[in-house]
């Protein structure tokens, strides 16, 4: 399966096809004639694929660049060392970067390739669905500060994204829900088709006989959303649903509790109770997306009490003249923005 990525000058294909991983060079070499390659990756993802890769690109001079994984690697203050590395290697503003990883690393690694001598090439081999479906497509990259997440960043668009399902068979179920958290969301804004189709099955065991097909469906939407909307004020706001919670409830528990798919699964709750209390939402809509999210093992509440997340939410960049852009449901397939304070989210408890 292919996509086209239509920006312009910055315009790139997506791939999506089981085994592609051992193609790479194939690709890599259509879009890069350059001799010099880092790899950023995690010490999870490095020891499945790492060396398949650097294998498959042998004709060219290729250094490993492994970082611990998960969240707490994609703090600022770990850029001075990953520089470093680059320097050490004397890769040069030629040479080109391809994050080998989940959604962790790909935002690293292109933020590093947005930002080292003012920027490198850089291609996607995301690992994980949650990259696969969502944060490898589109070009914002970032790190974190302990203030929030995702607050220092930039847009960098990959020269090419390389999708192979078969890798999401050497992930846990934590990461699995992770991702689904992302592919009902997909569902809840734009395809009432694609959530009717999550709804059908009840485990993601039994989805992933169609997971090719899902996993284009949802990189289809973010395409068309990313192409009409490219620098995050207008349709691609659609993609935060959820998120504005989400990212606070990540926050709240310093990102060790609750993984980004699930955070976004507790916001989408959360947020439909509220448009649906107020008559935005079709009747019915909190119950259909609780049920979805219970298919896939992902949780649809968190305990903590709503006012314990406006601190966190009052940090979030969407946060534009203490009024945000929070992403609501008429129905499910079709999304609005509803803009209110943060105090909105304090109608939670009332229900």
């Amino acid at each position: 399966m292919d996509l086209k990525v239509n920006l312009g000058k910055d315009s790139y294909h997506i791939y999506i096809e089981q085994g592609i991983l051992k193609q790479a060079h194939r690709y890599i070499a259509e879009v890069y004639h350059g001799k010099k390659i880092a790899i950023i990756s995690d010490d999870n993802v490095f020891p499945l694929y790492g060396k398949e890769l650097s294998e498959s690109l042998k004709d060219y001079e290729v250094t490993q660049i492994v970082i611990p994984h998960g969240e707490l690697s994609k703090r600022f203050d770990i850029l001075p060392s990953l520089y470093s590395q680059l320097l050490e290697a004397h890769l040069t503003r030629s040479d080109m970067i391809i994050a080998l990883g989940g959604g962790v690393v790909g935002d690293l690694a292109g933020f590093v390739a947005a930002t080292y001598l003012r920027g490198v090439k850089f291609v996607q081999i995301p690992t994980s669905l949650l990259a696969q479906v969502d944060s490898s497509v589109g070009g914002k990259v970032a790190v974190d500060l302990p203030e929030g997440k995702n607050l220092v960043g930039a847009f960098k668009h990959p020269l090419l994204v390389l999708i192979d399902p078969l890798t999401l068979k050497s992930l846990d179920d934590h990461f699995i829900r992770d991702g689904m958290g992302e592919v009902i969301k997909y569902g809840c804004i734009k395809s009432a088709r694609l959530f009717e189709i999550l709804e059908s099955y009840q485990s993601f065991e039994a989805l992933y006989q169609d997971i090719d097909d899902i996993i284009y469906q949802c990189v289809d939407i973010k395409r068309d959303v990313v192409e009409k909307d490219l620098f995050d004020f207008g349709d691609r706001l659609a993609l935060n649903f959820g998120h504005t919670i989400g990212h606070a409830i990540e926050q709240y528990y310093h990102y060790e509790h609750y993984s980004h798919g699930e955070a976004v699964g507790v916001g989408m709750v959360d947020i439909t109770r509220i448009s649906e209390q107020r008559g935005i939402s079709a009747p019915g809509t909190t119950k259909r997306i609780i049920e979805a999210l219970e298919h896939y093992g992902l949780p649809t509440h968190c305990g903590l009490k709503s006012k314990d997340l406006l601190e966190a939410i009052s940090h979030d960049k969407k946060n534009i003249d203490n009024t945000f852009a929070f992403v609501v449901l008429n129905k499910i397939g079709e999304s609005a923005i509803l803009r209110h304070d943060a105090k909105m989210i304090l109608e939670v408890e009332e229900m």
